[in-house]
């Protein structure tokens, strides 16, 4: 990983979230081309910045660097619910969804 990762990830996720350079730089609270420096390499974010960013796109640090997650906001929202199962409830979640995984590749 290293600073053209975080580039390319921030203009990926911004380009899924169908806002504009301008608008997130403007919603993260910076100047306006706060966003399109990140993207040309001039600047990358702060700590603070990073997760702020991470934040405004619903996703955990680690879900930003997981390239391979299809959709990390849905991932991100589904682990918070996740975290407020019991534990009966969590086992029930993993027979579903393994059953849903063996459901998919019987129809592959």
């Amino acid at each position: 990983m290293d600073a053209k990762y975080i580039r390319d990830r921030i203009t990926e996720l911004r380009l899924k979230k169908n806002v504009s350079e301008y608008q997130m730089s403007t919603d993260l609270g910076q100047n306006k081309g706060y966003i399109q420096a990140i993207s040309s390499g001039k600047a990358l974010p702060s700590m603070a910045q990073f997760l702020r960013i991470c934040d405004y796109f619903e996703m955990t640090p680690l879900q930003f660097f997981d390239s391979e997650a299809v959709n990390p906001q849905l991932l991100h929202r589904a682990m918070e619910g996740m975290r407020r199962l019991s534990e009966d409830d969590l086992i029930m979640l993993i027979g579903f969804i393994n059953r849903l995984q063996s459901e998919k590749r019987t129809d592959a």
